[in-house]
């Protein structure tokens, strides 16, 4: 149960359920709290060892299981990088665009967790590898990088992350071929607090920015433009965040990816984020690197088994279709189940397009398509050449998501073409992305075999042939003593082969549990001296100025009962205490006198 995050008292108050009482357990809530505090002791020191020959296990014993790690003078652990080759399987397929941030408080070191994800072709999220860091420097950074590189053997084309500028720095060196996108979302989350929350509340100067920053319509010089209308029309000519920001447009603006390729797959790090919560639910910051190693495989496998079930659902179901369109049918044979359902809006979609008009140019049809469910006044331009079927239009819908738009679809049916487009289908997206043969056992199954399986399966024979025997022997006093004996001498037989193994110590216990039994003469120790950034006072996520005022603002201020001011105690009050008019002695006396 330690593999689910489920600490000792939990899980025995799971155990007493399940069996029926708390009798029935066997042990008491402090054996399990004593046994699990029995097992880190076991550890200490040895955490990073025992995790790090786990993993180099693996390494030798499972194909394509990669590992590195390195450590500073002292042989303390810095950084560790890990993946395995069903991962590495969907990084061939699904590596076209990745994201990668730093979480915090995983475990008890504050070593940062670093997953890198992609997008499945069921449009969920995927984790390409893994590795913890005990520091976010550059150098730090550049050596995943080059772990990861050296593992994949291909960069990413985009490449996704936050204004972090270690990162930045490692991307520019090691992923040289990589187009480096930051999330726009960090950069626009600034906008009221550098710009002014009273401008951003009180006129339409968010609204008109976010019109230019946040859509992929606008072509790179129409965008600067836009910009600058706005800049000039508030007078913002010398605010130094907004230039900054400016002058790395070509780094996180929409409009200056319109011709990567799959570049409107991630605009942010949400996907990061999102992962980060995912390995969060099984994770906690009191764990040792070994549980947070068996958290993490618990949550791949849950990952893969989501996979695996999308996979499965789109195989054996049937979506229904809504038109006619022999299109959509074979889309519903070629994409996943998720994916159609986005291509079957573009499909349905064709009903609010019509065509304005056409032009002829340079052996391609030039239509002007009106769209009615898009908010702008401008037509949309798809050029159509019907001998190959190449096609494109001008919404980019295709090269940014790899699937085709409605406008596209409209041209397709008005030219009655009966088969899909081939060249427009895009393996990332398909139902047979990943061989179905590929999803094997979990990473650390390879290191069981079933010979207990096995012999419970002879024992089980052979209390059937022992019953069978004796039944059938019951009534024959003779046949049942010669049988009496030769069990009996099997028995002393027995005996003799049989070699009493004092039962195992808590330490031999814990070293089965945790898979490891030797340990070096110079072992890789846990990091000590290592601050993250994130990690603050007492492990807490430094807080922003934002979030400060916002905590400040929520909370109710005690009131001084002698001054009546907010902020102290009338015991810490600075002023002398305030006079009742009334001499408490004197009152008391006259109520002697009165009751006298």
């Amino acid at each position: 149960m330690a593999k689910i995050n489920i600490g000792p008292v939990r899980a025995f108050n799971v155990m007493r359920t399940i069996f029926g009482g708390f009798e029935e357990v066997g042990v008491s809530k402090n054996d399990c709290k004593n046994f699990k505090r029995e097992i880190n002791l076991f550890i200490n020191e040895y955490d990073a060892e025992m995790m790090v020959e786990n993993l180099m296990k693996k390494k030798e014993h499972l194909p394509d299981f990669s590992c590195e790690y390195f450590t500073d003078e002292e042989n303390c652990l810095v950084g560790l990088f890990w993946s395995d080759g069903e991962s590495k399987r969907n990084y061939q397929v699904f590596g076209d665009i990745m994201s990668f941030d730093a979480t915090y408080r995983s475990n008890r070191y504050s070593m940062v967790f670093v997953p890198f994800t992609g997008i499945d072709n069921h449009n969920n999220n995927v984790s390409f590898g893994a590795a913890l860091l005990a520091s976010e420097t550059a150098e730090t950074y550049k050596w995943l990088l080059r772990c990861f590189l050296k593992a994949f053997g291909k960069q990413p084309d985009v490449v996704v992350t936050d204004q972090d500028p270690a990162m930045k720095k490692a991307i520019e060196e090691v992923f040289s071929g990589s187009r480096h996108r930051l999330c726009m979302w960090h950069v626009m989350h600034k906008l009221s607090t550098k710009v002014g929350v009273t401008l951003c509340n009180t006129t339409d100067f968010k609204q008109r920015i976010c019109d230019i920053v946040w859509t992929d319509s606008l072509s790179p010089s129409e965008f600067e433009v836009g910009w600058h209308s706005v800049i000039l029309d508030f007078d913002l000519s010398d605010n130094n965040w907004l230039g900054d920001i400016y002058d790395m447009r070509e780094s996180w603006i929409p409009a200056y990816y319109r011709d990567e390729l799959m570049s409107g797959l991630m605009r942010t790090t949400s996907r990061s984020e999102s992962e980060n919560h995912f390995f969060g639910q099984v994770c906690n910051v009191r764990s040792t690197l070994l549980e947070f190693l068996t958290h993490f495989e618990t949550a791949i496998e849950s990952q893969r088994h989501n996979q695996r079930k999308n996979d499965h659902d789109t195989r054996y179901t049937r979506p229904q279709l809504k038109t006619d369109f022999v299109l959509e049918k074979q889309a519903s044979q070629i994409y996943t189940k998720t994916l159609f359902l986005d291509v079957q809006v573009e499909i349905v979609g064709i009903e609010k397009c019509i065509n304005v008009k056409l032009e002829n140019i340079d052996g391609f049809t030039k239509f002007f398509i009106k769209d009615f469910d898009q908010l702008c006044n401008s037509y949309f331009e798809v050029m159509f050449r019907p001998e190959d079927t190449t096609i494109h239009c001008s919404c980019r819908r295709f090269e940014q998501f790899g699937l085709l738009c409605r406008h596209i679809f409209y041209i397709l049916k008005l030219y009655d073409v009966k088969e899909f487009p081939r060249k427009y289908i895009l393996k990332r997206w398909t139902r047979e992305a990943v061989p179905n043969i590929l999803y094997r056992q979990s990473s650390h199954s390879g290191f069981y075999t079933d010979l207990y399986d096995r012999n419970q399966s002879m024992v089980r024979e052979i209390f059937a042939a022992q019953e069978y025997t004796l039944s059938r022997l019951y009534d024959d006093i003779e046949a049942l003593s010669l049988y009496k004996e030769y069990v009996e001498a099997y028995k002393t037989k027995a005996d003799e082969l049989q070699y009493i193994v004092p039962p195992p110590s808590k330490r031999d216990r814990a070293s089965e549990l945790n898979g490891t039994c030797k340990y070096n003469k110079r072992p890789v120790r846990v990091p000590v001296g290592y601050k993250s950034k994130g990690s603050g006072v007492h492990n807490k996520r430094i807080k922003s100025k934002q979030e400060e005022a916002i905590v400040k603002a929520g909370k109710k201020s005690r009131q001084c009962q002698n001054c009546k001011e907010y902020g102290h105690y009338a015991s810490t009050c600075s002023k002398p205490p305030k006079k009742t008019g009334v001499n408490t002695k004197e009152k008391t006396f006259d109520t002697m006198s009165t009751d006298s």
